[in-house]
């Protein structure tokens, strides 16, 4: 058995703490110890974003980092956004809007537009799309995920006021 070290961070609002094998990379503990589940391994290689998440505020690619990265900081899934009965409005304008085909894009999709929302409340249809570029969609077209975005920092807006 190999030696073990000590995480120490705050997962989906959850103060949380495991003991993981260095190497392990992020996305193997959040989905294989963890089960979360909505943080997915496409490419493995950082091209398209469906293994995002959020660390200390900011998008982050689970599959390029070490599980020891995570060691201090507040990390933040798909499942930590919202629930079904409480979406968060980036999750209820994707539905709306029909911005969910296969489903397999959707949470890396829906952490990047968070992210950029909480840095830009209110892009133009070019901000939306240079922030989701690094999110790879075989099925929608990117056309229904744009204007779910754009939804959503409207509902966010208003929501504000």
């Amino acid at each position: 058995m190999s030696a073990t070290i000590r995480l120490q961070l705050t997962l989906n609002g959850v103060a949380t703490s495991l003991d993981v094998r260095p190497g392990r990379r992020a996305i193997d503990v959040l989905r294989d110890d963890l089960g979360l589940t909505a943080a997915k391994e496409s490419c493995g290689s950082g091209e398209c974003g469906a293994c995002s998440i959020l660390v200390n505020g900011e998008v982050r690619l689970s599959c390029l980092m070490l599980a020891a990265q995570l060691d201090g900081k507040d990390v933040v899934t798909a499942e930590g956004l919202g629930t079904a009965a409480a979406p968060h409005p980036v999750q209820a304008a994707f539905a709306a809007h029909g911005a969910v085909q296969c489903g397999y894009c959707t949470p890396g999709m829906t952490v990047a537009a968070v992210d950029l929302l909480a840095r830009q409340p209110d892009p133009d249809r070019e901000q939306v799309r240079r922030a989701l570029s690094g999110n790879l969609c075989r099925c929608t077209g990117y056309g229904k995920i744009v204007d779910a975005v754009l939804a959503a920092a409207k509902t966010m807006a208003e929501e504000k006021s």
